[in-house]
């Protein structure tokens, strides 16, 4: 019995056997559909280049717009804090409670509004130790912060964001008058 070399190979399972007719075949893996693997995915060359260009520009926007709000929410932050630290010396300042705490808070609510910090609900809470020489001036500021403006896109959400500060009571003036005994 005799074998021609062509009918050997083309019933060669290579992935580039002959076909009966001379043609180079590949093998064809098919899909569950009946799809060819290859022909899909020469048809879906290039879709992710232009895939990608579509969505860059909405990925660059929330990036920016996501830092934007955390920007906001760092200088409100830093501004409060600023804002507790000059109420808390203004307070140490006066010579009564009454007057510590109000110029805790009119300090406080000046330094936010100079600042640019539009607070919705404003707290200004000052522990004065009554006012003794040597003591301290503690005052805690909180403020609601709403994001509503942020890039006016109308930012759902708010945060309440709070700084305390301390200032020592001179220990060398007096609460009620000077050394001498006259008047403040």
């Amino acid at each position: 019995m005799t074998f021609s070399l062509s009918v050997l190979r083309s019933r060669s399972a290579h992935p580039t056997a002959r076909h009966p007719h001379g043609r180079l075949q590949r093998p064809q893996r098919r899909e569950s559909g009946g799809q060819e693997w290859s022909a899909w995915w020469r048809n879906d060359r290039g879709s992710v280049a232009a895939e990608v260009t579509l969505v860059a520009p909405f990925l660059v926007m929330l990036l920016v717009f996501v830092a934007v709000v955390v920007h906001r929410g760092v200088d409100a932050r830093l501004r409060i804090n600023d804002a507790a630290h000059q109420a808390s010396r203004a307070a140490s300042m006066e010579r009564t409670v009454p007057r510590a705490v109000a110029a805790a808070h009119a300090t406080a609510a000046t330094a936010l509004a100079s600042a640019g910090v539009a607070c919705r609900s404003l707290g200004v809470d000052t522990a004065t130790g009554g006012m003794r020489p040597g003591g301290t001036v503690s005052v805690t500021v909180s403020c609601v912060v709403d994001f509503g403006d942020a890039l006016l896109l109308g930012v759902p959400g708010q945060k309440r964001l709070s700084a305390t500060a301390s200032e020592p009571i001179d220990t060398w003036r007096s609460v009620s008058g000077n050394a001498a005994g006259g008047g403040a």
